[in-house]
């Protein structure tokens, strides 16, 4: 759904109205005082100014002159906050938004901020909508109707911005899409995400970070690696975004200094797998001649190593799939059936939950078997319904961008929608349109995360793009 509506608070949104005022009135109570009855009719137009100043007098044991001057030391206190009124000049200028405020204040109090010549950015709203006009405050129903009356807005197409809950319930029991106002650099992230595009917001963002998309662990160190960049690659198809080395046969992990490991660190049976699946600069003939190498670094039990090194003999199943697909990529899954039964009872079992030996989290598995069942109907067909199970079974999960991607990326492999997890994913998108990085792998021997935010961000475009494609 598109936002062509953007209605906006002014008190703690746009402006702060300080309660901290050089009067005896301490703060608290002036909470209080704006919280009252009289304050509330003051603000819905019943009560004029010297009114309220009488009743508040009244009810809280204040002169009528501590009360005025508190009030207007609380005017006085008024800051814009010029960071959000900059952003929605860009945002208006770039998108065709109405802009509108509606907010709980009373005549003369908007009379003064209105024509405060601290105050010059007023041109960014359509409309202004105040309590004291309609006669109503929020979180009053009647109050939102008058406003969505008077613009013709959408509710479903509004977006809504306030600092108060009770408020921005109100607004959701229209249809709007509303944002509790936090903190403005918060505030911003949201409202971009509601109202730009976010597939061509994180495409501008691979293209500007092409080729400098590096991995980093979880203490902040790069790593150089080729595995992630085979991935966006698959993710994008676009070779201009990644820097890999184009081996001629086997390929090693990483592509710069070898690091948190041994200072050889020997070729690998999963980077190797998705280098000759995804690349085209290796003939057939010697793919053939790899995957007959592959057959030797299998265990007792039949199922693939990770890598091209005796000494080294581990399984992983998510790096099994890898080589699985490559297999059945080129018509040779069944020289590894002892690999697939191994991927599978995995599967049944629910053993992947947890994550695996290298890989971190159930969701990553899930996304691997999707790729594998992608290119072999067969299994397709003898799991299909176990694997909706599965993939449905993580539907709302607790997960980072990378997993949310990787989940809804292998629901659409079997025809499933997962929108919840969508709507999730696409709240987290960041404000240069790139998504935060994601967890991806492990070195268990550093005790180490690695991620890297061009793989979440390719995979999050991908899968909002095959939820948007699903429809």
């Amino acid at each position: 759904m598109t936002c062509d509506y953007l209605i906006l608070d002014l008190g703690n949104v746009l402006f702060t109205w300080s309660e901290e005022t050089k009067t005896c009135i301490p703060s608290k109570i002036m909470t209080r005082i704006f919280k009252s009855a009289p304050w509330y009719d003051y603000e819905k137009g019943i009560l004029e100014e010297r009114e309220v100043l009488h009743a508040v007098s009244e009810e809280f044991g204040f002169s009528v002159e501590e009360v005025s001057a508190a009030l207007q030391g609380a005017r006085d206190s008024l800051k814009q906050n010029s960071r959000l009124f900059t952003f929605i000049k860009e945002i208006k200028a770039k998108h065709s938004l109405k802009v509108f405020v509606m907010s709980n204040i009373s005549a003369p109090n908007w009379a003064y901020l209105r024509n405060d010549a601290r105050f010059e950015d007023w041109d960014i709203c359509d409309r202004v909508f105040t309590s004291a006009e309609a006669h109503e405050r929020k979180p009053n129903l009647g109050f939102y109707q008058q406003v969505l009356e008077a613009t013709g807005a959408d509710p479903l197409c509004t977006v809504f911005v306030d600092d108060k809950l009770e408020n921005v319930l109100s607004a959701r029991s229209f249809g709007m899409q509303a944002i509790v106002f936090d903190s403005t650099e918060n505030v911003i992230r949201k409202l971009a995400n509601f109202i730009g595009n976010p597939r061509e917001r994180g495409n501008s963002w691979l293209e500007e970070n092409a080729k400098r998309m590096i991995s980093v662990t979880d203490s902040g160190l790069p790593i150089s690696e080729n595995y992630s960049q085979f991935l966006i690659l698959e993710a994008t198809d676009n070779r201009s975004l990644v820097d890999y080395i184009e081996y001629p046969r086997l390929f090693n992990f990483f592509s710069g200094d070898v690091v948190f490991t041994t200072s050889t660190f020997p070729d690998d049976l999963d980077t190797t797998s998705l280098g000759l699946d995804l690349t085209n600069h290796v003939d057939l003939k010697i793919k053939m001649g790899v995957m007959d190498e592959m057959l030797n670094f299998r265990t007792a039990d039949g199922i693939t190593t990770v890598y091209f090194d005796k000494e080294r003999e581990r399984i992983d199943p998510v790096i099994c799939t890898a080589t699985l697909r490559l297999f059945y990529k080129h018509d040779r899954g069944h020289e590894l059936e002892s690999t697939l039964n191994w991927v599978l009872a995995i599967l049944e079992h629910r053993a992947y939950l947890e994550g695996t030996y290298y890989y971190i989290g159930g969701d990553i598995f899930l996304f691997y078997v999707s790729r594998l069942i992608n290119v072999a109907p067969s299994i397709k067909k003898r799991i299909a319904v176990l694997f909706e199970e599965r993939v449905k079974e993580r539907f709302g999960k607790e997960g980072d961008a990378l997993a949310l991607s990787m989940r809804i990326i292998a629901a659409s492999s079997v025809g499933i929608r997962d929108i919840v997890d969508r709507d999730t994913l696409v709240a987290m998108q960041e404000l240069d349109g790139g998504f935060p990085i994601g967890w991806f792998y492990r070195i268990p021997a550093a005790k180490l995360r690695v991620g890297n935010r061009g793989l979440t961000t390719a995979l999050a475009i991908k899968a909002i793009k095959v939820v948007d494609e699903l429809e």
